[in-house]
């Protein structure tokens, strides 16, 4: 079981000082990786679905994570997820490919598709096909990480006679990983990518995500335990770090990784106690 941590671009951690401090520690504690969350705005006031007060202070992830990388040396940097119809993927090409290199090969890709309508509406890009859009830029993307001569030609995206240097570190490209929890989510992660993350989940929400999961894997001839599994699991109010009996349990239903979240965990001191409590209750029982 790998261990992460995730929010190390919000709240707290918007602090480039508590961020620093955070990733230090976390990488000196034995986890895997750090990760971030994304959204470019939030609604004012805060209406559901919108996870967030308005004045959360969430920094950009690729910036967030290049800033660590500086800090750290060995822990995967993983975006945990960027939105990606709502970015140019060219130019998001570029920033990601910049930062496997300055963290010499350590970026995760996680993506996700949106689901907050004011963001995209703020952005100037449509709500609809959401899922159609991401696929392509994901393509595109892909073009230019590893085509000798990029080019794609698609609805959304097209370009051609370009060259886009230097290409990640990673090869052929960076790990991706889709999260999100409905069949097209488990479904993109079938055919498109290394992993799949679910985000705030209990033990039962996993497994029938897992169900769900497994089910695209059979449809597009894929064996499950070809994708690894990655999980936040729903925070507890009774204590700051997952105990290691359910984290167990997680593991049995397939989990391969913990992306440990805290939110009351809201200054340096509450954040360094959950690196330390996951440390000594996780780490060196499950991490590997």
């Amino acid at each position: 079981m790998k261990i992460g941590l995730f929010a190390i671009n919000i709240g707290a951690c918007a602090d480039p000082a508590v961020a620093a401090k955070v990733a230090v520690a976390a990488e000196a504690a034995g986890f895997e990786s750090l990760w971030t969350g994304e959204h470019v705005v939030l609604p004012d006031p805060q209406v559901p679905p919108s996870p967030s007060p308005p004045t959360t202070p969430i920094l950009d992830p690729a910036v967030t994570l290049a800033f660590l990388a500086a800090h750290t040396r060995t822990i995967r940097l993983g975006t945990g997820i960027i939105i990606l119809p709502q970015r140019n993927p060219v130019l998001l090409a570029k920033e990601l490919a910049s930062l496997d290199v300055l963290s010499r090969g350590r970026l995760v890709f996680g993506i996700g598709v949106g689901y907050l309508k004011p963001e995209f509406d703020a952005l100037g890009i449509p709500f609809v096909e959401k899922g159609g859009r991401s696929e392509e830029y994901l393509a595109a993307m892909l073009a230019l990480w590893t085509m000798e001569k990029p080019a794609f030609e698609g609805r959304f995206a097209s370009f051609a006679g370009i060259q886009a240097m230097p290409r990640p570190v990673q090869k052929p490209h960076p790990e991706i990983v889709f999260g999100g929890h409905t069949p097209d989510a488990f479904r993109r992660a079938a055919r498109l990518a290394k992993g799949w993350y679910g985000f705030a989940l209990d033990l039962e929400k996993t497994r029938a995500c897992i169900e769900g999961l497994k089910r695209a894997c059979a449809a597009v001839g894929r064996s499950f335990a070809d994708v690894e599994v990655s999980i936040t699991p729903a925070p507890e109010r009774e204590r700051p770090v997952l105990d290691v009996e359910t984290a167990k349990r997680f593991a049995e239903l397939g989990v391969r990784r913990l992306i440990l979240y805290q939110p009351r965990a809201r200054d340096e001191a509450a954040m360094l106690r959950v690196v330390e409590q996951a440390a000594h209750d996780l780490v060196g029982k499950l991490a590997g």
